[in-house]
């Protein structure tokens, strides 16, 4: 499915966002009189997100190395007016603790640890591969991620949410050191699901635990053909001997053996003593059309070499020019060979080989709170306290300059201000922070009362516009929806769900939702 990707310019500048996630013990605050309208979202099913897995696990993870960050397509720069927003609390404040603390002392270190809680949200619009920046945040089921709303709805989209989507934390250069954690649903504001509304540009994400990368295993053709996960058939070359035995064993053709010319071969009749097995790829429909497996004639269906069917990633599917079968089957790119058997005449140019299926095995990695912790939550908190913004920016600021790769994660520390209206995102009541971080930074968290010893704070906004605000041609400062009772509901509604596990004993994905 085509989509647009969204133009996060304005005249503040480029932007993009992150939300955060709730806990399992509450402090007691005050909440809005009336429930707010959220917008909820599936994800993904059990069954589907062994897909999404797929779609980035494969071939060692060459779409994540392909992401770029979620940016506008063009950055309007321009003197902006900082502050006059109308980001005010509604009731009273409020604050979940962190993942296994219950209380946070701030400290002020030289350098800045940071926090084993950010990552990586990453993501597809269309065929291409995007990421922004998200937290895990603290919830009964230690199963919750913070982000921006924009880095995850988008009303061009079907059911309303971006595609593929996972949160890797702590990613490093196609690294995922705590496993991968497939989004299962998807809690934000209504006003910012339909209308894009960025005063409510938040979104708290519940996700499966995680997945890791176990090795591969060498299967019978029978389990490769019932596996669901990735795989893929490759072919090496044994012994004549190896070759006999296996032809001998399954009354003159093997069922994963083959003999191959290097030279000219000569062809003989099926029924001709001696000779050797040889076995020909053909499309889908010579194959159909080819005499039936127990034929007494050449190039008839193989016996034993049947059809295989590999899941690929979407470049190779693209890229793929060969014989074999295309086909996309629910989400997932497959390629299938098929083969005939004809003999040959025995020749000193003539090789043997056999066909391994592997096969790709994960493990549980575990709750993502578990794995990482979480951080903590804070609503209705005063304007003007000190925050740090986390986020992996990797976007040129407006005059060119490049300082970020979006490969480390970065920070900015201040204190928090009204930011003025933005009327293209419908902002009236975001707050600012002093921040060069650019694209990428987007849906990273804002943490209150962060302790760099304990790398542990509270969430009080996540990154939503950037901008340059003296027309210098340099991205200076970063908005966020201001907390409020309203998103402590939508948190709270998204803190107490349960995900459980999308791998299976023996190291397959599920496959039943």
């Amino acid at each position: 499915m085509n989509t647009r990707v969204k133009r996060l310019a304005l005249p503040l500048g480029g932007a993009l966002a992150a939300t955060s996630m709730i806990g399992a013990t509450m402090v007691a605050s005050a909440q809005a009189s009336t429930a707010p309208a959220k917008k909820v979202v599936s994800l993904a099913s059990a069954s589907g997100a062994q897909k999404v897995a797929d779609y980035w696990t494969a071939n060692g993870g060459a779409n994540f190395k392909a992401a770029a960050q979620y940016t506008a397509d063009s950055q309007v720069s321009g003197k902006v007016k900082l502050g006059g927003g109308d980001a005010t609390p509604d009731g009273k404040a409020g604050a979940v603790p962190p993942i296994g603390l219950e209380k946070v002392t701030p400290t002020k270190v030289k350098n800045v640890n940071l926090p084993k809680t950010i990552g990586k949200v990453f993501f597809t619009v269309g065929d291409k591969e995007y990421w922004c920046s998200g937290s895990s945040i603290q919830a009964k089921y230690r199963n919750l991620v913070a982000t921006a709303g924009h880095c995850v709805f988008d009303e061009g989209l079907q059911n309303g949410a971006l595609d593929n989507w996972v949160f890797v934390p702590g990613y490093y250069q196609g690294k995922s050191p705590w496993g991968i954690y497939v989004g299962k649903a998807a809690y934000t504001h209504y006003d910012l699901a339909v209308y894009e509304d960025y005063d409510s540009d938040y979104a708290f994400v519940t996700v499966y635990n995680g997945i890791a990368y176990a090795g591969e295993k060498a299967v019978s053709k029978d389990a490769y053909d019932k596996w669901q996960g990735y795989k893929y058939a490759k072919d090496v070359e044994i012994t004549p001997e190896e070759y006999k035995k296996k032809v001998d064993e399954n009354g003159g053709e093997s069922v994963d053996a083959w003999a191959k010319t290097t030279g000219s071969e000569t062809v003989i009749p099926w029924t001709t003593p001696g000779g050797v097995v040889a076995y020909k790829e053909v499309s889908k429909d010579e194959w159909d059309k080819a005499p039936s497996e127990n034929s007494p004639v050449n190039y008839h269906k193989a016996k034993f070499k049947k059809p295989v069917t590999e899941i690929v990633d979407e470049a190779t599917y693209k890229a793929y020019t060969g014989p074999g079968y295309k086909k996309i089957v629910d989400g997932a790119f497959t390629i299938t060979h098929y083969y005939v058997a004809y003999k040959v005449k025995l020749s000193s140019s003539t090789k043997y080989y056999k066909t391994v299926f592997i096969v790709e095995l994960y493990k549980d990695a575990g709750r993502l709170g578990d794995n990482v912790g979480g951080q903590g939550f804070t609503w209705n908190q005063k304007v003007g306290q000190p925050v740090y913004a986390f986020g992996y920016p990797a976007a040129p600021h407006p005059d060119g300059d490049k300082p970020f790769t979006g490969v480390t994660p970065k920070w900015c520390y201040g204190k928090t201000f009204a930011a003025a209206a933005a009327a293209k995102f419908k902002a009236e009541a975001q707050i600012g922070l002093k921040c060069s971080m650019t694209a990428g930074s987007s849906g990273g968290p804002w943490i209150l009362k962060y302790s760099s010893t304990k790398r542990l704070g509270y969430i009080n906004g996540v990154t939503s516009l950037i901008g340059d605000a003296d027309a210098n041609g340099r991205i200076d400062f970063s908005t966020s929806p201001y907390f409020d009772s309203e998103t402590y509901a939508i948190y709270k509604s998204a803190a107490n769900l349960w995900s459980g596990k999308i791998v299976t004993a023996d190291g397959d994905l599920v496959t039943k939702a």
